[in-house]
């Protein structure tokens, strides 16, 4: 499904920054709290839907966080720490096809610009620049034919990190009620405040992808719903089912 259209009207001036490194921080903590909330208000209202003792909507609230948190952090881990592993291993066997056919490399480099609209005498200029500093050339080709640039790969550590807390603090927030209370009571304040932290985060993915609040609020909401809504009919069967 393609995404709607971007209204020029909503656009910022065109002087205005692509991004800030504030929102490429901000964006995997917002969307690791947003997996750690839905995952978490899904699993707590599946398990309160079979109505069980009140320990163990708190067992399983519990164990979906220590065990979500876990597995965001190692798989963030693992994907920014394969996708340096990737780009060393690039840049080692660019620096060699360098030396042991540059004229290759210069041709390669070429026909990518000139497919782009340069003249053949504007892409061996450029190429030529470029191959001044092996350094740029190197970085450019590994851009240019695999697609990796260093800019965009952060620290595995961090990204691990950052996962694990976000994500932590989304799956802490249907489960607080329980810890507080038990009931009625403990499931409608877990789905009210979950719904309302659904909506604050979709407010500020919204911000991020530049769309208006209510759209990203409002859409948040429905589809965390659903997915709340799913699980405690699935948990509400299996607990009638059993007694």
């Amino acid at each position: 499904m393609r995404s709607a259209a971007v209204d020029d009207r909503s656009l910022p001036a065109a002087s205005a920054p692509h991004e800030t490194r504030a929102n490429s921080v901000l964006r995997p903590i917002v969307f690791g709290a947003n997996d750690g909330l839905v995952s978490n208000l899904a699993l707590v209202m599946g398990v309160a839907g079979a109505n069980p003792e009140p320990g163990i909507i708190v067992l399983a609230g519990v164990a979906g966080l220590i065990a979500g948190a876990f597995s965001m952090g190692v798989g963030e881990y693992i994907s920014v720490q394969s996708q340096r592993e990737l780009l060393d291993y690039q840049v080692a066997f660019q620096r060699k096809q360098l030396r042991d056919a540059p004229d290759q490399e210069r041709r390669i480099l070429a026909r990518i610009y000139t497919e782009r609209g340069f003249t053949d005498e504007e892409a061996a200029r450029f190429v030529d620049a470029v191959f001044d500093e092996p350094d740029h050339a190197v970085r450019l080709l590994i851009f240019e034919e695999v697609g990796l640039d260093e800019r965009s790969i952060g620290s595995p550590l961090a990204a691990a990190a950052g996962s694990f807390v976000a994500f932590t603090a989304g799956a802490f927030i249907p489960l607080l009620p329980y810890l507080i209370a038990t009931g009625s009571a403990a499931f409608i304040a877990s789905l009210g405040i979950s719904l309302a932290a659904l909506a604050l985060l979709g407010t500020g993915i919204a911000a991020l992808t530049r769309r208006p609040a209510a759209f990203g609020a409002v859409r948040q909401v429905l589809l965390g719903g659903i997915a709340a809504a799913f699980t405690y009919a699935v948990g509400l069967a299996i607990g009638v089912g059993v007694r």
